[in-house]
C-alpha cells in the first residue's frame, strides 16, 4: 500500500515539473516572439530615418546673405547628409538671373525683388514667395590709418561717389581733410547691396569710375585694409569680421545724430538710411514637389535669428519668422 501511495506521489511530481516546464517554455516563446517583433520594428523605423530626405536644393545670390546661408546648409547637412545644398554667390541679380530662369530653388537677396524681376517670372511660369530673414546694416568703412573721417552725411556720401568727371581727394569733402585722391571699393553691380546704396545714397546716378567693383565682399575688405586713403562699403558681418582692420564710418540720420552700426541701432531703425532687410525668395513650385526644398527653408526660418546673430546680422521679432512659418506650411 505504500508502495503505491509512493508511486502515486511520484507520477504527480512528474507531472507538476512537466507542466511548470511547458509554461516556462510558452513564456520564453512569448518573450522571444515579442522581442523579435520590437527588433523588427526598431529596424523599420531606423530604415525610414535613414532615407527621410535625399537629393540636392539649388542656392544662389547675395553674398551680404551668403553667411546666413551658409550656415543654416552646414547644420541642414548634418542632419540630413543625403541632401546636398551648396551655396552660390552670384551676387543679388545674378542669384535672381538664374533663379528666374529655373536654375535654382532659392534665391538669396539684399533687396526686394524688382518690378521687371517679377514681370520675368510671369513670364517664366514661376510663382514665387518671399521671405524675410534678418536685418543688415550697410556698413561704410575706411582704412585704419584714417583719423580724419569720424563721421559722413548722406550728401557727403554722394558727393564723394557719383562720378563728376573729376579726381575725388578727401579735401574736396572737407577742405581740413588730406588734399589725397580718395580710392573707392564698391560691391558689383550685380549686388543688391549696390543696388540699395545705387538707390539710397546715389539717386540713381553714375558711380564713380575709379571705383573697384567686385561681387565678392573679401575682396573689399582687402582692397580697405591695402590703401590708408580707401573707402568701401558692405555688410555689416563684413565688417564684424575684419573690424580689427577696419574703422567703421558713423553717418548722419534723419535725425540729424551720427549713428554707427550695431544690433541695436540696426533693430531700433536709428541707424538710418542704411539699414534694410535681407530676404530668400522660394519657388512655389520646388516648396511643392520637392520634400528637400520645403524642409530647407522651413529650417532656414527655424534657425535664421540664431545664424543671423552669430554671422553678424540682427534677427527679426521672432512673432515674423512664426508668421512666415505658417505662410511656408500654407504652400505645401
Amino acid at each position: 500500500m505504500k508502495s503505491f501511495k509512493f508511486l502515486a506521489m511520484s507520477i504527480m511530481l512528474s507531472a507538476l515539473v512537466a507542466f511548470a516546464a511547458a509554461c516556462g517554455n510558452a513564456e520564453d516563446d512569448t518573450t522571444t516572439d515579442t522581442g523579435t517583433e520590437n527588433t523588427e520594428t526598431t529596424e523599420e523605423a531606423g530604415e525610414e530615418a535613414t532615407a527621410e530626405l535625399e537629393g540636392e536644393v539649388g542656392i544662389d545670390g547675395s553674398s551680404t546673405v551668403f553667411p546666413i546661408g551658409e550656415a543654416v546648409s552646414e547644420e541642414f547637412n548634418a542632419e540630413h547628409p543625403n541632401v546636398q545644398a551648396p551655396v552660390g554667390m552670384s551676387g543679388t541679380g545674378g542669384g535672381f538671373e538664374k533663379f528666374l530662369a529655373g536654375e535654382t530653388d532659392i534665391s538669396q537677396a539684399s533687396r526686394p525683388i524688382k518690378d521687371e524681376e517679377k514681370a520675368t517670372a510671369e513670364e517664366n511660369g514661376i510663382e514665387l514667395t518671399e521671405f524675410k530673414v534678418a536685418f543688415d546694416g550697410l556698413s561704410v568703412v575706411v582704412n585704419k590709418e584714417n583719423d580724419f573721417v569720424d563721421q559722413l552725411s548722406v550728401d557727403q556720401l554722394k558727393q564723394l561717389w557719383i562720378e563728376d568727371g573729376k579726381a575725388k581727394k578727401w579735401s574736396d569733402i572737407n577742405p581740413e581733410w588730406p588734399a589725397e585722391e580718395v580710392v573707392f571699393f564698391s560691391p558689383g553691380a550685380d549686388s543688391g547691396t549696390y543696388d540699395y546704396f545705387d538707390e539710397i545714397i546715389l539717386d540713381e546716378e553714375p558711380i564713380v569710375k575709379t571705383a573697384t567693383l567686385s561681387e565678392d565682399d573679401n575682396v573689399l575688405v582687402q582692397g580697405v585694409t591695402s590703401s590708408k586713403n580707401a573707402i568701401g562699403y558692405f555688410g555689416y558681418a563684413y565688417y564684424l569680421e575684419n573690424k580689427d582692420n577696419l574703422k567703421i564710418v558713423p553717418i548722419v540720420n534723419e535725425a540729424g545724430e551720427a549713428v554707427a552700426p550695431t544690433n541695436e541701432t540696426v533693430e531700433s531703425g536709428d541707424y538710418n538710411p542704411l539699414s534694410r532687410p535681407l530676404y530668400i525668395y522660394a519657388n512655389n513650385a520646388s516648396l511643392k514637389d520637392k520634400e528637400q526644398v520645403y524642409e530647407y527653408v522651413k529650417f532656414y526660418l527655424e534657425n535664421a535669428g540664431t545664424f543671423a546673430e552669430e554671422v553678424g546680422y540682427v534677427s527679426l521679432p521672432e512673432a515674423d519668422y512664426t508668421s512666415q512659418l505658417e505662410t511656408l506650411e500654407g504652400l505645401k
